[in-house]
């Protein structure tokens, strides 16, 4: 690190502590060569994440963006503000984590879907007549029947389960 004041470029660590809620580093240093103290700021360099949007068009990702979409498909339903802030922390780590320096809207769509399903159905469906633009009224009803017999196919596994365990006990 160079002195602000002699251009030296030695320094020794007086002391460090954490700030920004530990995502930044805090450094006092003195110059070896004329004594003088400075602070200096250690942070993790993040590599912007482009999306891809359906025009062609790029912009850095915004977990914002992400957060205000769910919010508005939660409008008016019982999904606690924690839950809503678990789904975009969890979206914005995959994002990050996938390594690559762009991703499509339209997959960033169906990671929140995907959550949303879990979560609430009224929500997901809200998101996904937006995000899916539902020409008419008989692909929005496809999408409810889709959801439909996904739910009829877990209560099934759940039963053969229970039925399983029934057996076992006996």
């Amino acid at each position: 690190m160079q002195c602000l004041y002699c251009d030296c470029t030695e320094s020794k660590v007086i002391d460090s502590r954490s700030a920004d809620d530990d995502r930044t580093i805090r450094r006092r240093r003195e110059c070896v060569g004329c004594g003088r103290r400075f602070t200096t700021y250690e942070t993790i360099e993040v590599t912007p994440v482009l999306v891809v949007k359906n025009n062609g068009t790029r912009q850095a990702f915004n977990a914002e963006k992400v957060r205000n979409g769910i919010i508005k498909s939660c409008e008016k339903r019982p999904v606690p503000m924690a839950v809503i802030d678990g789904m975009v922390a969890d979206i914005s780590k995959q994002v990050y984590n996938s390594m690559e320096s762009e991703i499509t809207s339209k997959q960033i769509g169906e990671m929140v879907m995907e959550r949303l399903k879990k979560v609430d159905e009224v929500a997901y469906v809200r998101y996904a007549s937006v995000y899916r633009s539902f020409k008419d009224i008989s692909s929005f009803l496809a999408e409810l029947k889709d959801m439909m017999k996904e739910r009829e196919g877990e209560a099934r596994r759940g039963r053969a389960k229970d039925a399983g365990k029934e057996g076992k006990n006996e």
